[in-house]
């Protein structure tokens, strides 16, 4: 079995080149810990030169001067470890975001949706910003507290190992108060993970959602279910702090309190004669400083968790199964001629089409219709190649297009939903998106031919208006042929149509589909319909019914051979008969 990564391995990854700055910092995270110990044993020579009656002014400035500089290295190597480390920390975050989403452009179109946009952006945003302070913090405080506490320990020992045995009697005491504290540990930073992502997952879908919610009278509840969010948020740390609060108090008193030991034991040494002065006071001085660091390398116990949390939630991206794809192409299309053969697909483990064959012939214009729910958008999905399918195969020209690279195939194929996304920038540059090397003349070109140029033009900044997130600013209508003429911009192949003309009024989708009879003339198009008249002059009408197919041919054969389409052209034609008479009427 292949041995899974440990947090530190995956971070060491991440850091990529960046890896030996994290080395640098704890280099020098050391030598900073060993200049910190320094001045205690020059303040201790200093007592007991006074103790010993020396007068020589000189002498302790001299050792006042050695003490500055010592502190000043120790603020140098201090500042160049954290500066280190935060080069190798921002490295690691850019690189997650990077492989998280290139990740995400490589997974199954399912999977990405399973995980949801509120989660996705909570781990690639506010989840990984949250590692930040401790990546470049942890790592060198760590080993430099780490090798603080090494070397005074040493040292005392090199003093006097019973004095140094002495100092560490209220440790054991105060590790018997913490581990108290950590008594339901993993419970409660479970409980507090989930509440967390809980609050987030809400509050994006109480934001995204607030027209809905207010359209629909649902304020009340929504928010209602936002503050039960927030109150198990805020709880999930309370309960936990108000669990530990007394075995804290106790831990970070305790341990600290070295000199009740150290003083009495230490003096009683002194007056038998068995530990001199200097030693006593020296040991006294090291001791105060020696759990100190301890209790430093303790406060990163959370952090540790929640770094190991947040890597883990990362790396179930990053790890997460692909699409199986080559980076080149294991063999070339002999032409646009799209097969389906025996192709299975399934959510979950819900079979949702059951061996269909299809063939689209290139440069025809091909129909899918039937009624909601049967697959219609399901095949269209798998020929863009969204979804992998579960069994059988898909061929262009002849090429299974898992055969084919990611980019070469997605070159091939323009695919225009009832639902397409705009970025939040300019209208001109999200038709260029089709093709980013296009002008700006051959943008404005495909805005016409779309029908969409003449909307434009009449907004306050043209096509340099941006259209908010997710196209907000506009209309359903206007993106969905902004969205039209980036496809068409695209001159792909293969052109897919999910219910691409949903939104628009009658006079602009006579427009739209006017243009873009010219536009896919000798391309291979796939058009997902409801509204069938707009179908009947088709090549082929492929009626698909509860993930089967009913029936295929033209709009006469099908009115003759296919009850289902038949039944649903009736249904059609009396639902246009009904508005044209309700239109009269008024």
């Amino acid at each position: 079995m292949k041995k899974e990564k440990g947090t530190f391995a995956w971070i060491m990854e991440f850091a990529g080149l960046k890896r030996k700055y994290y080395v640098f910092s704890v280099i020098f995270a050391i030598i900073g810990a060993l200049c910190q110990m320094l001045p205690f044993v020059v303040i201790a020579h200093m007592i007991g030169k006074l103790l010993g009656g020396d007068v020589n002014f000189q002498g302790y400035l001299s050792d006042c001067l050695v003490m500055a500089g010592v502190w000043v290295l120790r603020v140098l190597f201090h500042s160049i470890s954290t500066a280190a480390s935060h080069v190798a920390t921002f490295s690691v975050l850019a690189n997650i975001r990077k492989r998280g989403l290139l990740k995400l452009e490589r997974m199954p179109l399912g999977e990405v949706q399973k995980l949801g946009s509120g989660n996705l952006k909570n781990i690639l945003v506010e989840r990984i910003d949250s590692i930040e302070t401790t990546l470049a913090h942890m790592i060198p405080e760590l080993s430099g507290n780490l090798c603080a506490v090494l070397a005074t320990l040493i040292f005392l020992f090199v003093i006097d190992w019973r004095m140094a045995l002495v100092s560490l009697i209220t440790f054991p005491l105060g590790m018997l108060c913490f581990m108290g504290m950590m008594i339901g540990y993993e419970e409660n930073y479970k409980r507090t993970v989930r509440a967390t992502k809980n609050l987030n997952d809400t509050a994006v879908e109480y934001i995204g959602g607030i027209e809905v919610i207010k359209v629909f009278g649902k304020s009340k509840s929504s928010y209602d279910k936002f503050v039960a969010a927030t109150k198990e948020g805020a709880a999930s740390y309370v309960d936990w702090m108000r669990k530990s609060n007394f075995f804290f108090t106790f831990s970070m008193n305790i341990m600290p309190a070295t000199l009740i030991t150290v003083l009495p034991i230490g003096g009683m040494l002194v007056r038998n004669g068995s530990l001199p002065v200097t030693s006593f006071i020296l040991v006294t001085i090291l001791a105060m400083g020696l759990i100190t660091p301890v209790i430093n390398c303790m406060a990163f116990s959370d952090d540790m968790a929640k770094l190991h949390t947040v890597i883990g939630e990362v790396t179930s991206i990053v790890g997460a199964e692909e699409m199986a794809r080559p980076r080149t192409n294991q063999a070339q299309p002999k032409d646009h001629t799209i097969t389906l053969d025996q192709v299975r697909f399934g959510y979950e483990e819900k079979e949702v089409l059951h061996g269909i064959d299809l063939t689209f012939r290139e440069g025809t214009v091909n129909a899918i219709v039937g009624p909601s729910g049967g697959g219609k958008s399901t095949i269209a999905k798998l020929i863009a190649s969204f979804w992998d399918a579960n069994g059988g195969s898909i061929r262009i020209g002849g090429t299974d297009i898992r055969e084919l690279s990611a980019e070469q195939y997605h070159s091939l194929v323009a695919y225009v939903s009832q639902d397409n996304f705009l970025f939040d920038d300019t209208i001109r540059e999200n038709i260029r998106m089709g093709r980013l090397s296009a002008s700006d003349a051959e943008v404005e070109q495909a805005a016409r031919d779309c029908g969409c140029f003449e909307f434009i033009s009449n907004l306050e900044r043209g096509f340099d208006t941006v259209v908010g997130s997710g196209g907000g600013h506009l209309s359903g209508g206007e993106k969905q042929r902004i969205c039209i003429a980036r496809a068409m911009l695209k001159n792909a192949p293969i052109v897919i149509l999910d219910e691409a003309t949903a939104y628009t009024d009658p006079e602009n989708e006579a427009v739209i589909q006017a243009s873009v009879a010219k536009l896919v003339q000798g391309k291979t198009l796939i058009v997902i319909a409801h509204r069938l008249s707009t179908i009947t002059d088709a090549d082929q009408i492929v009626v698909v019914d509860q993930g089967s197919i009913a029936g295929s041919g033209t709009h006469e054969e099908l009115v003759m051979t296919c009850p289902i389409y038949k039944k649903l052209w009736a249904a059609h034609m009396s639902a246009r008969d009904s508005l044209c008479g309700g239109v009269e009427n008024v």
